[in-house]
């Protein structure tokens, strides 16, 4: 019979226990434990040990350092700050406040974020830290959802249905009665809006309020996407009555306020397919070497009256947003392409600048007021450009001079450090239905470069002329686009990967950086990683937003600069209206804080239209794939993550999934810091900007997600690597066939 062990677990006296009780709990704060659980984790086994955790337990809820939330169970009492911020998910379903109340973001784990979603306002306790920590906290009350309904596919269940929700707005499954379903059926794509959420279930529970379609249905997906961003389908009754009552003919009165530009030549050049015209040129010669240019804009603000039903609603989109196949416009249609819209030989109101120039683009006198044109002739780009190659038609003489001084005002623009970022578009070829049948690229040539730079000018001498300090005057409040210079360490991520193709920027001074940007643009024009340097340049820049400070434009190299030029379809460009004949009527200056509030909410508005746009492309792309299963194409690697790494093929810029899961030939881990993933055995490494082959595996139209497999890669290495596990079972099969034969 053996003898029992000795237990020979050392006691420890009650100061030391609290100090490792005290640690183990601050380590633990979100935590509830009774003494057995504290014995468990801290290898506390003998029952002396247990008696002495649990009288110093109690002994510490009574000096106020843990809460006993039951009889015998605590928690560690938080000795932190609490605040309120904007929640942030991430892939793996934690979250990061945001909160203009701390420099840096909280932490807080996904089992304390009480049901709390991305983009909502919560109040959080941040817990007392260490100096080498980050900030963490939990959520202690939601202050305000940033929505309440989401999209997804009915998933139906004897009894009860879930909704599956698309994107990552909503991590959970929805519980569906069956009450509530409205007539969705299973496998029906809905919106769904959130009815309650009991604190102890895991599941929100929700009730259909649109059943959208069947899934991989272009209209179904389209609306799809609208309802995921809370995008509108149309306009309210009300918004429309109004803009019915507004009348196609000018008030002779208002005819008598407008300096009248009827008689001078003026144009509008705008896209083949474009219906809302909202700018125009006028120029005319006033002697040899001096013209007046004319940049004429819709006077929308004579239409939309502030605090009316189509000025609030016009607010509350805040843009017009292009989707691949659709226009969801800011304004409704009786405005955008009828009253507002610059149409020939029509007459038009319109808020403009005019500029006297002369020959070398030098702007030697400015005016600002409302003005009254008739547009002579409406030009596609295609038309405009075909005239500056040589052609004749309508307008030459004006064209030519118009395009003579955009070249030079674009050429100012550069030495003064302007950055050329003049990417390609990718577009699709629809046919009735709306499936794409090809892939083009929209480039920009010098007939929309004509346009931009009148725009730009107008748009920058607006913003001097009320930015400028002026001698005994205040500032006054003003509706700004601003561009702040890159963040250093961004700079540096992007020297350091680019240096692997061989190139590099300067990042010394303003002035060097901005050269060296241009030089690279212009370096990798036509090479395959053209589109992934761009891209990820622009990624390098801040984003420009709309505020009230002035905080110039790094990207343009303009101290000052608004938007004023498409009020059709920006309502900021509405405010620039209103705020300019304000000041030119010597009106006092608005709210700052009201306007910065405006602001904010078109920049967020502005990014909802751009993540839209962004889910409808990708749409398209994986539909557009969808018929090309199997086939294989070259790309180049785009981007790299710890699942894999994605893929755009050179031809189309469809980008895809390769999932680390199918590389057979060893286990790969991701390095973030070099942009890579690299086998832990062989050490091969795929990389950011890694030019591969690859089969088109999978199409999934609902999740918008591309799935491709590895052909053959040229990373690097020498040779050329078959490293899918389809092409490795191909290879084996080869292997023991020859095999076999030789047998």
């Amino acid at each position: 019979m053996k003898k029992k062990k000795k237990n020979r677990e050392l006691m420890m006296s009650k100061a030391e226990l609290w100090e490792r009780l005290q640690t183990f709990m601050g380590n633990h704060p979100s935590g509830i434990f009774n003494y057995k659980d504290v014995a468990e984790r801290i290898q506390a086994h003998s029952m002396g040990m247990k008696r002495q955790i649990s009288e110093v337990l109690r002994e510490m809820a009574e000096k106020g350092v843990l809460d006993e939330v039951s009889t015998g169970r605590y928690k560690y009492r938080q000795h932190g700050s609490y605040i309120t911020g904007e929640v942030e998910l991430t892939a793996k379903g934690a979250a990061y406040i945001i909160s203009d109340e701390m420099e840096e973001d909280v932490f807080v784990p996904f089992s304390n974020l009480k049901h709390a979603l991305n983009g909502d306002k919560v109040k959080v306790l941040v817990y007392a830290r260490s100096r080498d920590r980050r900030p963490e906290g939990e959520v202690v009350e939601i202050l305000e959802r940033k929505r309440g309904t989401f999209v997804g596919t009915v998933q139906c269940l004897p009894g009860y249905a879930f909704l599956l929700p698309s994107g990552k707005q909503m991590p959970y499954d929805v519980f569906l009665p069956v009450e509530r379903l409205h007539g969705a059926k299973d496998g029906d794509k809905v919106v769904v809006k959130i009815v309650s959420w009991p604190e102890n279930q895991k599941n929100p529970v929700g009730e259909v309020i649109e059943v959208l379609g069947r899934p991989g249905d272009n209209d179904t997906e389209m609306n799809a996407i609208m309802a995921e961003y809370e995008l509108p389908v149309k306009f309210p009754p009300t918004v429309e009555r109004a803009a019915d009552r507004i009348p196609l003919e000018i008030p002779a009165e208002e005819l008598k306020k407008r300096k009248d530009y009827r008689e001078v030549m003026t144009f509008t050049i705008d896209p083949a397919d474009a219906k809302d015209f909202d700018d125009a040129l006028s120029v005319r010669e006033l002697r040899t070497g001096l013209y007046e240019v004319g940049v004429h804009i819709a006077d929308v603000s004579y239409y939309v009256k502030e605090n009316t039903v189509l000025d609030k609603e016009a607010y509350n989109r805040a843009t017009s947003v292009y989707l691949v196949d659709r226009t969801i416009p800011m304004l409704p249609e009786r405005l955008s392409n009828g009253v507002c819209s610059l149409r020939p030989n029509e007459d038009k109101l319109c808020f403009s600048v005019i500029f006297t120039i002369n020959e070398r683009a030098e702007v030697l006198d400015q005016w600002f007021g409302r003005t009254l044109i008739r547009s002579n002739r409406r030009f596609t780009y295609e038309e405009a450009q075909a005239i500056i190659e040589g052609a004749d038609g309508d307008c030459r003489k004006e064209i030519l001079i118009l395009n003579a001084l955009a070249q030079q005002l674009r050429t100012e623009r550069f030495k003064a450090g302007a950055i050329d970022f003049d990417r390609e578009e990718v577009k699709f070829y629809l046919d009735e239905k709306g499936h794409p049948t090809g892939v083009y690229f929209k480039r920009s040539k010098e007939a929309n470069k004509l346009i931009e730079e009148f725009m730009l000018l107008a748009n920058k001498k607006v913003a001097e002329f009320v930015g400028k300090p002026q001698p005994g005057k205040k500032a006054r409040t003003f509706v700004y686009r601003v561009h702040e210079q890159p963040l250093p360490e961004k700079l540096d991520d992007f020297n350091r990967f680019i240096a692997k193709f061989g190139y590099g920027i300067k990042t010394g001074s303003r002035k060097s950086l901005t050269t060296s940007m241009n030089r690279l643009i212009t370096e990798v024009k036509g090479r395959p990683e053209q589109n992934l340097i761009q891209t990820l340049a622009v990624r390098t820049m801040a984003k420009a937003v709309y505020s009230t400070d002035n905080l110039g434009h790094y990207g343009l190299a303009f101290d000052y600069y608004t938007h004023f030029t498409s009020p059709i379809r920006r309502y900021p460009d509405v405010m620039v209206h209103r705020l300019l004949q304000r000041y030119l009527d010597n009106g006092r200056s608005v709210n700052k804080e009201k306007y910065e509030e405006y602001c904010k909410h078109s920049s967020d508005m502005e990014q909802v239209a751009a993540n839209a746009e962004r889910a409808s492309i990708k749409y398209k792309q994986v539909e557009f794939m969808a018929d090309r299963l199997g086939q294989v194409f070259e790309g180049t690697i785009s981007g790299v993550t710890q699942w894999g790494f994605y893929v755009e093929l050179d031809d189309s810029k469809c980008e895809g999934l390769v999932s680390v899961t199918e590389l057979a030939d060893d286990q790969y881990e991701f390095d973030e810091k070099n942009y890579c993933i690299r086998g832990r055995y062989h050490h091969k490494q795929y990389q950011l900007g890694d030019h591969v082959r690859v089969r088109v595996a999978k199409a999934n139209l609902v999740a918008r997600q591309l799935d491709y497999e590895l052909v053959s890669a040229d990373t690097g290495n020498s040779g050329t690597v078959v490293t899918s596990k389809k092409d490795k079972k191909d290879k084996d099969k080869n292997r023991k066939g020859k095999n076999r034969k030789k047998k």
